[in-house]
């Protein structure tokens, strides 16, 4: 077959927007992930892991938009969002816990053109971040003078092999890893924090030169209101991903009990490091040497002197944090995209797995497309911009997804419930919308690039998926369930 399955997983034509039935034992079974591989801690570590490379660099550009008051205000709605996001999240995931995640929730509130529409955001943020995050690890590399070697393709190709190849040999084995490396990164925020703290003045988190042409500007909000609102895509740096522990549902222990206990503790945990790492590394030296800087941090301790033992420690850490990030996002991407593959939305192909219950093409595919964004383009700025477009749709498209379903299906069974109900997602779907827009403000060209993927993949999915979806996948299912219950309730 084109697509990689054998004939009896073939599925005929059908109306649009049908799921179609293909036999479960042949296709499903060669389509499974290690359940029960990641309790409650794991899951942890991994909400933490999608974002602690954002501490390290790149919040602190938004001081360049916004100034010290305005990355302020911005962290402090961008923090906001992802908290109602998560509570929303963490009751859709405990309703459906498979590897489907944003896709899923919006397959059954939103119908199928909504699940593709979500994976899709999700799977551009999740694509397009590792390959930005690699070029910021070749940055590194190269600035610590590790091994002598330069920013390149050769090191791009080094961290995509070694890291999808730890993702191949296990989910657990994968998942450890990760906790280790974001457990190093995440000690070293708290250690910076200590040493830089205990230099902080106050005067200097003001010291960006005033735009007296801007409408309400000052010295704390020196770019005026307007600040505020291109400084939200660089709020988001401090927790962008952390959206993506769903997509372990299929591989945790209790998921309905684990998932929403993950995502709130490491929620928490983000918003404390945001906080420490804001203040302490403008503090220290000032909002204006740091606010383009490519390592905050270190540039926050060393100011213009020499390195010192903690700058030096909090430099390789920082490579950490970044390996961190790039080695999670790898993993939801892969999952994602299994999900979306498994259903039918993408070539059914990629959702096989191996012996070891691996999605071994959605982690070799996405692996290669990363690389070769990396190595052709060498500009991880852009990138990282596609990506937040993309998490923006998918978090405005989950908190509606939320929304309707507590609306529309008031009975449904929920193991946990979203603290404040609708109005929490409400919340969520209106800073989200609010962030979509300001990436406009940032990066027009990022913004047409993320849209184009997206054509793109309306027309396949247009002309030619959607009517071949596979009705046994579990996220199918789930919606074919709501709706045969919406027919016997009007008969």
């Amino acid at each position: 077959m084109a697509d990689g399955t054998d004939s009896t997983t073939a599925a005929p034509q059908s109306p649009p927007g049908a799921a179609v039935a293909a036999p479960e034992d042949a296709y499903l079974e060669r389509r499974e992930l290690r359940r029960g591989s990641a309790g409650w801690l794991l899951l942890t570590g991994l909400g933490v892991a999608y974002v602690v490379s954002g501490d390290f660099s790149g919040w602190n550009v938004g001081l360049a938009k916004g100034g010290f008051g305005g990355l302020a205000l911005a962290a402090v709605l961008m923090g906001l969002m992802y908290t109602c996001l998560v509570f929303a999240l963490a009751e859709l995931a405990a309703i459906l816990p498979t590897a489907g995640g944003g896709y899923g929730f919006a397959r059954r509130a939103l119908g199928t053109w909504g699940g593709f529409l979500t994976g899709t955001a999700i799977l551009i943020e999740y694509v397009l971040a590792p390959a930005a995050i690699v070029i910021f690890i070749g940055d590194y590399v190269e600035s610590l003078r590790l091994f002598g070697l330069e920013s390149g393709w050769p090191v791009y190709l080094a961290c995509f092999a070694i890291f999808v190849g730890i993702h191949l040999w296990g989910v657990g084995e994968a998942l450890r890893f990760s906790f280790v490396v974001t457990g190093v990164a995440v000690a070293a925020l708290l250690i910076f924090a200590v040493g830089a703290i205990t230099e902080f003045d106050a005067s200097g988190l003001d010291d960006i030169p005033v735009d007296k042409d801007a409408f309400g500007a000052g010295s704390w909000l020196p770019f005026g209101v307007l600040g505020i609102w291109a400084a939200f895509p660089f709020g988001m740096w401090f927790f962008l991903g952390v959206e993506g522990v769903p997509l372990a549902a299929e591989e945790t222990k209790d998921p309905a009990r684990s998932l929403p206990k993950a995502m709130a503790v490491s929620m928490g945990i983000l918003l404390l490091l945001a906080l420490i790492t804001f203040l302490a590394a403008t503090g220290v030296r000032g909002s204006a040497a740091v606010q383009s800087a490519g390592n905050p941090l270190v540039v926050a301790l060393e100011g213009g002197g020499k390195p010192t033992a903690l700058s030096r420690f909090v430099n390789y850490a920082g490579l950490a944090g970044l390996v961190a990030s790039f080695f999670s996002l790898i993993y939801a991407g892969s999952r994602q995209l299994f999900a979306l593959s498994r259903a039918g939305y993408l070539p059914r192909f990629l959702s096989l797995t191996s012996r070891r219950k691996a999605p071994y093409l959605g982690l070799l595919v996405p692996g290669a497309i990363g690389f070769s964004l990396a190595a052709a383009t060498g500009d991880g700025a852009r990138m990282l911009n596609v990506a937040v477009f993309g998490a923006t749709i998918s978090y405005a498209l989950m908190s509606l997804s939320h929304i309707v379903l507590r609306r529309r299906e008031p009975e449904l069974a929920r193991p946990y419930r979203t603290p404040g109900g609708i109005l929490t997602s409400a919340v969520a779907f209106v800073l989200s919308c609010s962030a979509l827009v300001a990436t406009f403000l940032v990066d027009k060209d990022a913004a047409f690039i993320a849209l184009g993927v997206y054509v793109v993949a309306l027309a396949y999915f247009a002309l030619y998926s959607r009517h071949r979806l596979v009705a046994a996948a579990p996220e199918e299912e789930f919606a074919a369930l709501a709706a045969a219950e919406a027919e016997l309730t009007r008969n």
